[in-house]
């Protein structure tokens, strides 16, 4: 195992944070990196924001469902998928702007992957990371609280700082064993996939435990959290930021 090996295989979320702001440096550094991520034909389809207003970083962690991480972190990001420069390069050349929903997934798919090398950055200079799904449960209101313009999607957030002691020694969350999701040739029949997440949830249940959690299987929560509809909204959401979903 090498080092990089070693760094991502170490990584957690983490949502506790020692006081203090990242230098800037530091972040102009991460970013520089984030953007040697892939991108599909250099469109580059991907923005930052890192949030600075205390009162909006306070307002946003309520957005988020009251995660208090969002407001003390040292620093604070929402990634976006960008297709607004790409929609003025083709106004300024007087040329159409025709994607359909292939357009949306690719910003997505750019600013995802900007994103991990984004967080890889920053925990390979010891700094610790969380992603904020929660962003997007109230869209419009963050849409509003940071003036975005058209074609500007936001995906979630990004919490960086540095971790405290006790977050530095929380327990691996453990993953899925690599034969769930390594497949030779072509996917496996449903009584092996079965068998396999048989075994990782004897190996969930022991991490819930060591939490002091209700021990129960990854399955059994994953089956309870796909139950209902979710963010139903967010269709309708990005269609009026300019997305054509189609």
């Amino acid at each position: 195992m090498n080092e990089t090996i070693a760094l991502m295989r170490r990584h957690r979320s983490v949502r506790q944070y020692e006081d203090g702001p990242i230098p800037g440096e530091h972040i102009r550094e991460a970013v520089r990196a984030g953007q040697a991520a892939s991108t599909s034909s250099a469109i580059q389809a991907y923005c930052v924001i890192q949030v600075t207003d205390e009162g909006h970083r306070r307002r946003l962690a309520a957005l988020a469902g009251d995660q208090e991480q969002v407001a003390r972190a040292g620093a604070f990001f929402v990634v976006c998928g960008d297709a607004r420069r790409l929609r003025l390069s083709a106004a300024r050349a007087g040329l159409a702007h025709r994607t359909r929903l292939e357009g949306f997934v690719l910003a997505v798919v750019d600013a995802s992957l900007f994103a991990q090398n984004l967080a890889l950055a920053f925990e390979s200079l010891g700094y610790g990371i969380c992603y904020i799904g929660g962003l997007r449960n109230r869209l419009e209101e963050v849409d509003r609280l940071l003036g975005l313009p058209a074609w500007v999607y936001p995906v979630y957030g990004l919490c960086v700082g540095v971790p405290t002691e006790e977050a530095r020694g929380a327990p691996l969350r453990p993953r899925l064993p690599v034969e769930a999701v390594l497949f030779q040739g072509r996917y496996p029949e449903d009584e092996a996939m079965l068998t396999l997440i048989e075994r990782y949830d004897e190996a969930y249940r022991a991490y819930q435990e060591a939490q002091r959690r209700e021990a129960r299987g990854w399955s059994e929560l994953m089956a309870g959290r796909f139950g209902e509809v979710r963010r139903a909204e967010i269709g309708a959401y990005y269609r009026r930021k300019g997305a054509d979903l189609t």
